[in-house]
């Protein structure tokens, strides 16, 4: 269980943090934006979430999601090293899930006749939103795994990109199961 009993340390009034395994990098690091922007996924579902009350079933998804996040961000926080796994990390159930969740969604929607424009319902577009964090969320953190001395679980990579996907089948479920989908039409404006 984690106890926080102060917000404020000082110890990053000179621009370095901790990572979970007490080890100081400066706040620019790459791991250090990889779990921050995993973090800005996660608020961005709790907006989405606070638009999503009247749907249950995908409310319930998310709030897992949320969890999980914490979970990655953990695992991204306390590097591997040595084989050393004593630490939190993402592990491929929590993919699963994910697919089942995506799986259990798209099975209610339409087909698509064409790309889908951000829009519809404020859940909707607020998953649109939650969406491309996560995408970004997903560049850093494979960016950070190319370099040889930054170990990444593949499970926490494989988690990002099924979690985009998911983010994109719940916008169209909570755009009436795709009737409100606002679809692009090539040229319109021409």
């Amino acid at each position: 269980m984690v106890v926080l009993n102060r917000i404020y340390t000082k110890t990053g009034d000179d621009g370095t943090t901790a990572l979970g395994s007490g080890e100081r990098r400066p706040k620019y690091d790459l791991r250090v934006e990889a779990y921050g922007t995993v973090d800005e996924t996660n608020a961005a579902i709790g907006v989405v979430r606070l638009h999503a009350q009247d749907m249950p079933e995908l409310d319930a998804m998310l709030g897992r999601i949320q969890n999980d996040l914490f979970d990655l961000g953990a695992d991204l926080a306390v590097p591997e090293r040595d084989g050393k796994a004593e630490r939190l990390r993402v592990v491929a159930s929590q993919v699963e899930r994910l697919e089942r969740d995506i799986d259990a969604l798209n099975d209610k929607l339409a087909p698509l006749t064409s790309f889908v424009l951000p829009g519809g319902t404020p859940a909707a577009a607020y998953l649109h939103v939650a969406r491309t964090i996560c995408r970004r969320a997903e560049r850093v953190i494979v960016k950070l795994a190319a370099r040889p001395d930054e170990p990444v679980s593949a499970a926490g990579i494989q988690y990002m990109n099924r979690l985009s996907d998911f983010l994109f089948v719940a916008s169209r479920a909570a755009n009436h199961n795709g009737a409100g989908d606002v679809l692009w039409v090539p040229g319109q404006n021409r």
